[in-house]
């Protein structure tokens, strides 16, 4: 299986100044945690990861982006986006700082197709806004075949989230030994978002077991009865 390695990801134009309405209400001086997924349902182990995300490293804003389409994953297996959207609205209210919690079609909307494109249209339209990438632990034990991931490592703080079944694996990664001595210790988390890229954190908090692909397994099992 063909991934991307380390380098430079082609810049894309993305959308001119002013044409985009990305229905973000933030401001200069936010703290801003960037939450991208297929969400393909999204769950309550979602809102675990935003709302940890949220308390540790205090954010004042956690925008859930929903992807139109992971290049990494078969398109046959992703529900439509506007299903899966309305899935990671349900999910975001059910975190204590829903009212927080923002759900966006920003990559539909901008026409990105991959994450590093994505987060540099984001902070060219937002200057002043302190992004940080949140990611599951799951996520950071394949970062390394996305294209231009060391350009995201590059880019914002990134904040990874224990869970459950990829703590060895994601603690093992070819991300975290690249970026070894960038990593901010846990106890310090809360500096990250003042901090200049690269820098991450791994956070830990009690695993909720939920996942998508069991509830999509779950799903199919019972039309099939």
């Amino acid at each position: 299986m063909s991934f991307f390695h380390a380098g430079p990801a082609p810049k894309a134009r993305g959308p001119r100044p002013g044409v985009l309405r990305d229905g973000l209400d933030l401001s200069p001086g936010m703290a801003v945690g960037l939450f991208g997924g297929s969400f393909n349902p999204a769950h309550d182990g979602h809102a675990h990861v935003a709302e940890t995300a949220m308390r540790r490293l205090g954010l004042d804003r956690v925008v859930w982006m929903v992807s139109p389409q992971n290049p990494l994953k078969n398109a046959r297996d992703s529900a439509p986006l506007n299903e899966r959207m309305a899935s990671a609205v349900a999910a975001a209210a059910l975190a204590a700082s829903g009212p927080s919690m923002i759900v966006s079609d920003f990559e539909s909307r901008a026409g990105t197709r991959w994450t590093i494109d994505s987060l540099r249209a984001l902070t060219a339209r937002h200057p002043g806004v302190r992004f940080v990438w949140l990611m599951g632990s799951d996520n950071l034990a394949g970062f390394h075949r996305w294209r231009g991931w060391t350009d995201i490592m590059e880019l914002m703080p990134v904040a990874v989230i224990a869970r459950p079944g990829s703590l060895h694996h994601s603690r093992t990664a070819p991300a975290a030994a690249r970026y070894a001595s960038a990593r901010v210790p846990t106890r310090q988390a809360r500096l990250l978002p003042d901090l200049e890229a690269p820098a991450w954190t791994w956070l830990t908090a009690p695993l909720n077991p939920r996942s998508s692909t069991a509830l999509r397994a779950a799903r199919d099992a019972a039309a099939h009865l």
